[in-house]
């Protein structure tokens, strides 16, 4: 007997602005990792999560704001592993809502 139905194969949303800005934002996060002092990068990092407040809220997004909120003030911190693992978890958090979102599971 086969299987009338192909198994389901799990794609990425389309990235629109808000995803755009969550993937760079982990990517630039993921870099502190190699050079935790960059401060261009932290620079970057504070510009885009004032982007991803801005557009979730124009999305209807209630948490992501916050969680952007919370990464900027642990951003301006003293660079340390901690807080790069807390941006990069922060940034996995935005990037989970925001597929979610996509996926039309919130």
């Amino acid at each position: 007997m086969s299987n009338p139905k192909p198994p389901r194969r799990t794609r990425q949303p389309l990235l629109d602005a808000l995803g755009t800005l969550c993937t760079e934002g982990k990517q630039a996060a993921d870099y502190l990792w190699q050079v935790p002092d960059d401060a261009a990068v932290r620079e970057k990092i504070l510009t885009m999560l004032d982007q991803i407040a801005v557009e979730s809220r124009k999305q209807g997004r209630r948490e992501m704001p916050k969680i952007a909120e919370d990464l900027k003030v642990i951003a301006q911190k003293t660079p340390s592993p901690q807080q790069v693992d807390l941006l990069v978890n922060g940034f996995d958090r935005l990037i989970q809502l925001w597929q979610a979102a996509k996926s039309g599971l919130l």
